[in-house]
C-alpha cells in the first residue's frame, strides 16, 4: 500500500520536473521500471497464490498471464529506455567535461569564462595542450607550482 502511495507521489512530482534533463529522464525511467517490477511481482504472486490451493486441478489464470507477458515487454522496453537515458548521461557528461577542460588553464589550473582565449589569471593561451614550461630554464612544471623546482626562479 505505501509502496502505491510513494508511487503515484513520484509519478506527480515527475510532471513538475523539466523533461530535457539527462537526470529526470534518468529518474524517471527508473522509477517506471521498479513499478513494473513491482506489478510483476505482484502478479507471480497471484499466480502463486491461485496455484498452490489447487495443485491438482487446472488453474483458471490466463488473464493474469496475459497481464504478465504483457507487463515483461513494456519492462523490457522501459529498461531499453533506462539504457538509452544512461548513455545520453554518459554523453552529455562527457561533453560537459570536455567544455569545462577547453576552459580550464594548463598553466595554472585556473577555469576561466566561455569565450575567453587567454587565462585571465597568468594569460596563457587556452586550449594549449602545451606543459609549461619555466620562462628561465625551459623545464616543464605542475600546474600551479609556484616556483620552479630545477632553477628555483618563479613561476
Amino acid at each position: 500500500m505505501t509502496d502505491n502511495i510513494f508511487g503515484d507521489l513520484v509519478k506527480s512530482l515527475g510532471s513538475f520536473m523539466p523533461n530535457d534533463d539527462p537526470d529526470i529522464k534518468l529518474f524517471q525511467a527508473q522509477t517506471e521500471i521498479s513499478s513494473l517490477e513491482h506489478r510483476e511481482q505482484e502478479l507471480f504472486g497471484e499466480i502463486g497464490r491461485k496455484e498452490f490451493p489447487h495443485i491438482c486441478e487446472q488453474p483458471e489464470y490466463s488473464e493474469i498471464v496475459q497481464e504478465l507477458a504483457t507487463l515483461q515487454k513494456k519492462l523490457q522496453t522501459a529498461r531499453s529506455t533506462l539504457q538509452k537515458v544512461q548513455s545520453e548521461k554518459a554523453e552529455q557528461d562527457r561533453l560537459e567535461k570536455e567544455k569545462l577542460l577547453s576552459r580550464t588553464c594548463s598553466h595554472c589550473d585556473t577555469v576561466n569564462p566561455e569565450g575567453v582565449q587567454f587565462c585571465q589569471e597568468c594569460g596563457a593561451k587556452l586550449g594549449s595542450s602545451n606543459k609549461p614550461v619555466c620562462p628561465q630554464c625551459s623545464t616543464e612544471y605542475q600546474a600551479g607550482t609556484r616556483f620552479c623546482g630545477h632553477c628555483g626562479s618563479k613561476l
